[in-house]
């Protein structure tokens, strides 16, 4: 634990749950309040980078991105991408900055209003406390997602989700599968192929994006253009953009383009969506071109966008050739049998799962995903930080995780205020009801 603090039998203003990212920026802008509180961490601070990335992961967006509040990245290579251990190691001198009421190695297990609808009741492995409102910063990334037809694949071929993968090296010696090819899926592909390894990747319809662009980091034009800053409730389909996968890229050796027709020019085996296993069998999808295409067309569109932009202001910047297809695929293999391709492992980049089951407020809608507005829940006093385009693209990111933090904790504010203020004339017409008349 970071702090002494005994949390059976306490009452505090406020509870934070999760010490990552966006319970820390929560503290932080808390405490910048002068409101008490406290932050419970299940595991240690870090522990979600150090125990769900592979040995290689390193950011896919630029340093200068990383600005916790009051904790800008300082280090000397602000172009650059953190690795794993800086990841950690930057979270671990957030913490020692401003040194917050942090309990760690403390699990929240239950969360519900009172009774009498006054406060909430909280449930830890260290035993109950109560806080007049409660932040939930545990983010949406909290079981990995395993479709059910890998029950299916016969017991001789290791399965692995992406967040337990590490190295080529744990897998067994053969060809390796990765199914899917959202940021983590394409990563590992990567990984494996550069450490020699036959890969063979079912591709989804996840989008990619360039990572230079005209003299700059695609990431630092579109944080000029105001991209990174646009409210969810610009768009028409805030729902469905909630739920869009991240375009693919690395930061890896200094940043470059993910770009699976280079895979497969190089000897990776791309097919399209994995749609059945029957024994040995894989069956795919016929939208390996469609969905190729596709995440080809979105990297366009952006440079599309960019060109605009520098046209609009006159900027100037080096011209650069658009992209050329260095690949297409010939046919579209609709089976793969695993024994004849000498595959000995899966590796399941198929995402998470929320788990909410153990706060039972009903605050969820038939998806199980929190409704709120702007991480503001229907149920007073009650606040979601850290989610996916919870006000912006950057929200649960340390892009803008903080400015989220900033807004929660004005709306806790005045929200204590509010209350603070009922109970005084409450008190006061308790007072007068009292007193004798004449």
């Amino acid at each position: 634990m970071r702090t002494a603090m005994r949390v059976a039998g306490a009452h505090l203003p406020v509870a934070v749950i999760g010490g990552g990212q966006a319970g820390l920026s929560m503290s932080h802008c808390l405490r910048e309040r002068g409101i008490e509180h406290v932050v419970l961490e299940a595991n240690a601070v870090g522990h979600e980078w150090r125990s769900r990335r592979w040995d290689s992961f390193c950011l896919v967006t630029p340093n200068w991105q990383c600005r916790l509040p009051g904790f800008a990245y300082q280090g000397p290579d602000p172009d650059g991408f953190m690795v794993r251990a800086e990841i950690v190691g930057y979270l671990e001198a957030y913490v020692a900055a401003f040194e917050p009421p942090l309990v760690e190695g403390v699990r929240a297990t239950r969360l519900r209003r009172s009774a009498a609808g006054g406060v909430f009741e909280l449930s830890t492995t260290a035993g109950d406390l109560t806080a007049d409102q409660v932040v939930v910063a545990t983010g949406p990334y909290h079981t990995p997602s395993v479709p059910a037809l890998a029950q299916r694949l016969p017991d001789s071929v290791e399965q692995v989700h992406s967040s337990a993968y590490r190295n080529a090296g744990q897998l067994p010696e053969g060809a390796v599968l990765v199914v899917g090819t959202g940021q983590s899926g394409c990563q590992i592909a990567e990984d494996l192929h550069l450490a020699g390894r036959r890969v063979h990747l079912a591709v989804g319809s996840a989008p990619r994006v360039a990572r230079f662009y005209r003299g700059r980091d695609c990431v630092a034009w579109l944080d000029e253009m105001g991209h990174y800053a646009k409210s969810i409730d610009e768009f028409d389909d805030a729902a469905a953009v909630r739920m869009r996968v991240n375009h693919y890229v690395t930061g890896r050796d200094g940043g470059r383009d993910i770009d699976l027709r280079a895979f497969a020019r190089d000897g990776m085996r791309l097919y399209g969506r994995l749609t059945g296993v029957s024994g040995t069998r894989l069956e795919f999808a016929d939208d390996l071109k469609v969905n190729l295409d596709h995440a080809d067309a979105v990297a366009e569109g952006i440079k599309d966008a960019i060109d605009a932009h520098i046209a609009a202001l006159g900027i100037a910047a080096v011209q650069e050739a658009r992209y050329v297809p260095v690949w297409e695929p010939d046919e579209q293999p609709a089976e793969l049998d695993l024994a004849e391709a000498g595959i000995s492992s899966v590796v399941w980049a198929t995402g998470f799962r929320r788990d909410h089951r153990w706060i039972e407020v009903p605050v969820f809608d038939g998806r199980g995903y929190p409704m709120h507005r702007r991480g503001v829940s229907g149920c007073p006093g009650l606040y979601f930080l850290g989610l996916p385009w919870q006000h912006s693209w950057g929200s649960g990111r340390f892009e803008a995780v903080g400015r989220d933090a900033a807004f929660l904790a004005d709306h806790i504010d005045a929200s204590r205020r509010l209350a603070d203020v009922c109970g005084t004339l409450t008190g006061a017409a308790r007072l007068t009801a009292a007193l004798p008349i004449g």
